[in-house]
């Protein structure tokens, strides 16, 4: 029987917890120094008591920035195999977190399988749930209703949670004065406006924020203190709404650590590339330093098919800049349910992004693959390039399509290879090309 709840009480005990050893090898850090940012709310560990299969990972400062991939069942798209093929890739790149944003029906068979398998953390926004859940229509739940979803996700092993409790009515109204081009985007957040305008009550997350505490506290579950109000296109970015929602986030971060639960900040979508530094230095300091999770930003509104690279340009941007975890954006963003071949192609643009933030904030040991891969490259060793490589089949597949008759080279180059050349010549050896004469008739 453990001597503490979680694993920011066992920190502020003093405690190093076999997570915190677990994370401190992954991250090449001593362990002592992870549990002093557990201590203090930098870094979070979501890793509840119930998910048997997991792999511990860190999000906050100094660690490597983690990513996310969103799947789930939705009422258009009812196909729970396609959805854990999903799940396989995500494990297959290494994606650090899943979170499942169900949405239809009974959605805790599909959940349950997830965290029986997967070593990834796994979150969840029990208010997508809760219709479902609670077989009741929207205006008619009550707010202990959405307790008991949030306390039937915590009991299954959901590891960290998104919780809308930051738009209260103080923030609801700051987005009524201030309007916005595209009003509310986040799903969450618009069912707990509506239900806010229909009952007008208080918003439940927030008015019991301290009983929605203490179910956490009892798994270890991390709260990600959702942003309900982010902007939804680049001309709703740092408006009054986002940074009234974000001002009573910093005030719940608080309270929450109080409680020795750890906590993860939500932060904006929609977002130009000029505005992404300020905001992530703004959340750290209302928010007191807390790790900060955000979904891209995307840095503009006009890329559908192609909001995984919107996404990774403002990912990439805002990980160098503080964000600590990323949110995956597919191609399908915006338009439908992402494919397999959609989930792929965002897992990699978010690793890429993560992966450049890293090394641009000196990260220890973010360079070592750079570094291998140049060394492959200098040698020309293709299946070294290829087992380096984020994407090794995508990278053996391009090269395959067109095969260069010197397999010391790739076809774009071919013997006029810049490294072939040099590499030869300072190995004591002549460059020599088969001259052609073209037929002139």
């Amino acid at each position: 029987m453990r001597s503490y709840k979680t694993q920011m009480e066992a920190a502020k005990k003093g405690i190093i917890t076999k997570e915190m050893e677990i994370v401190a090898e992954k991250e090449n850090l001593n362990p002592e120094s992870i549990r002093e940012k557990v201590a203090k709310g930098e870094v979070a560990i979501p890793c509840n008591i119930n998910h048997k299969s997991i792999s511990p990972e860190g999000i906050g400062d100094v660690l490597k920035t983690k990513i996310n991939v969103n799947l789930g069942i939705s009422g258009d798209c009812k196909d729970y195999d396609n959805e854990m093929k999903k799940v396989d890739l995500a494990i297959k790149y290494h994606a650090e977190a899943i979170m499942d944003l169900s949405n239809y029906g009974k959605t805790n068979t599909f959940r349950t399988k997830l965290i029986e398998k997967s070593p990834a953390m796994i979150g969840t926004v029990p208010m997508y749930d809760a219709i479902g859940y609670i077989e009741k229509d929207l205006l008619e739940i009550k707010a202990e209703d959405f307790l008991k979803v949030v306390e039937a996700h915590a009991k299954e092993g959901v590891d960290f949670m998104t919780i809308h409790a930051g738009i209260n009515k103080r923030a609801v109204e700051a987005f009524k004065r201030d309007k916005r081009t595209m009003n509310i985007v986040s799903r969450g957040g618009s069912l707990l406006f509506a239900w806010m305008e229909m009952t007008g009550n208080e918003n439940p997350f927030y008015e019991y924020y301290d009983e929605l505490l203490d179910i956490l506290r009892e798994y270890d579950v991390t709260i990600s203190l959702g942003d309900a109000l982010r902007p939804g296109c680049l001309n709703d970015s740092s408006d009054a709404g986002q940074i009234s929602e974000l001002i009573e986030l910093g005030a719940l971060t608080q309270r929450a650590w109080e409680k020795d639960v750890q906590v993860l900040i939500e932060g904006p979508g929609h977002m130009a590339m000029n505005e992404i530094a300020a905001n992530m230095q703004m959340e750290k300091r209302i928010c007191h330093n807390a790790p900060f999770y955000v979904l891209g930003p995307l840095v503009t509104d006009i890329a559908p098919g192609y909001d995984h690279i919107t996404s990774a340009i403002g990912g990439a941007i805002a990980a160098a800049n503080g964000a600590n975890f990323l949110c995956y954006v597919t191609p399908a963003e915006h338009l439908r349910l992402p494919d397999l071949s959609d989930v792929k192609e965002g897992i990699i643009a978010s690793k890429i992004a993560a992966h450049a933030a890293d090394i641009a904030r000196g990260v220890k040991g973010a360079t070592d693959q750079d570094m291998a891969m140049a060394k492959a490259r200098h040698k020309l060793d293709w299946e070294e390039m290829f087992n380096i490589a984020i994407d090794g089949e995508k990278a053996r597949e391009y090269f395959e399509s067109t095969p260069p008759e010197d397999r010391h080279s790739c076809s774009m180059c071919g013997k006029m290879c810049a490294v072939r050349t040099t590499n030869r010549i300072l190995a004591g050896k002549k460059v020599e090309f088969e001259v052609v004469t073209a037929d002139c008739e």
